[in-house]
């Protein structure tokens, strides 16, 4: 037997076809135009799912089951999607227009983030373990938690993981939930861009250049990229917005370390591409402020490993 995973995201429509190991045997993508009726989403969705089907010659009664990882607060017991900001879905009934699009057994849904900790759980850098826990570094802070082997969405609005919006800096930069300080605002790709062109504007009032100009020309934009370049060339500025933009990061890491304890907490998004640049100074101070510290065993740190593919991997798997 066969799953499906189907990653609905604000661009993209991705679905794969997954075998019983959750290894991908086709996928396709579709974009989603988000600003259309939901409905016609799904019916896209649908047609996608149906087309990868035949097309590896099987039929429906060869798929276990479909799994949807949905941006928004998800009611996995009910099927309904309560609210998303980025697809215009509200109250919205995802598991049964997907079937009256295609008539399937049995069909799951997921709050995305919540799908990409479970993929890595199942199949990526925390298999084998019961208790994890995965942020991606992106647009914002994404999060999920998996306590024995499930994943964590909470007892109320199934909102919860929400792991972005903790706050690391009481009355802080200001984030899109209308809180202050939030961790997303501090360690998320676009804060690390927002802080490295406060930095910028700072150095051109002041008249003192830095490789960070010379980073943003050369790429066309400031990015989560230029600060990290502007370092590896030796720039002091560079170094400065990347240490602290760490000691933030390290922050919310041990945070989630002290709440969670998990066996392993992977870190996924754009930035990690930076790897030991990132990883060892973020390690060193996650070892010296958690409150086990001093313990022999410790949770390990990594980079996730499934990339674009953790949503239809984590949506495949939310049967198993």
């Amino acid at each position: 037997m066969y799953t499906i995973g189907v990653d609905l995201g604000g661009t993209n429509i991705a679905v794969g076809l997954c075998d019983k190991n959750l290894k991908i045997v086709d996928k396709g993508s579709v974009p989603t135009k988000a600003s259309r009726e939901p409905e016609l989403i799904i019916k896209d969705m649908a047609a996608l799912t149906e087309e990868i089907i035949k097309r590896n010659n099987l039929k429906l009664s060869d798929i276990e089951y479909v799994g949807i990882a949905s941006p928004g607060s998800v009611n996995a017991k009910t099927g309904i999607i309560e609210y998303s900001n980025n697809i215009p879905f509200f109250n919205f009934d995802i598991c049964g227009v997907f079937k009256s699009f295609l008539p399937v057994e049995k069909i799951y849904v997921a709050n995305d983030a919540n799908a990409a900790a479970l993929a890595e759980a199942l199949a990526g850098a925390a298999k084998g373990t019961k208790n994890s826990v995965m942020i991606t570094l992106g647009t914002g802070v994404g999060g999920g938690v998996i306590i024995d082997g499930k994943i964590f969405d909470g007892g109320v609005n199934s909102a919860g993981a929400e792991l972005g919006h903790t706050v690391i800096v009481s009355g802080g930069r200001q984030c899109s939930c209308g809180r202050r300080g939030c961790w997303e605002a501090y360690s998320s790709a676009t804060g690390l861009s927002n802080m490295t062109k406060e930095k910028m504007t700072e150095l051109k009032i002041k008249g003192v250049h830095s490789l960070l100009f010379d980073e943003a020309e050369k790429d066309g934009k400031v990015s989560a990229r230029t600060a990290f370049n502007a370092m590896k060339r030796g720039d002091t500025f560079g170094k400065q917005i990347v240490d602290d933009y760490i000691f933030y990061l390290a922050e919310g890491i041990t945070n989630m370390i002290n709440i969670f304890q998990p066996e392993v907490l992977s870190i996924g998004g754009g930035v990690c591409n930076e790897k030991e640049y990132l990883t060892k100074p973020l390690i060193e101070i996650v070892n010296r402020e958690q409150y086990t510290r001093t313990n022999k065993n410790k949770t390990k740190i990594v980079t996730a490993t499934l990339g674009n593919d953790a949503g239809i991997i984590g949506a495949a798997g939310l049967g198993k």
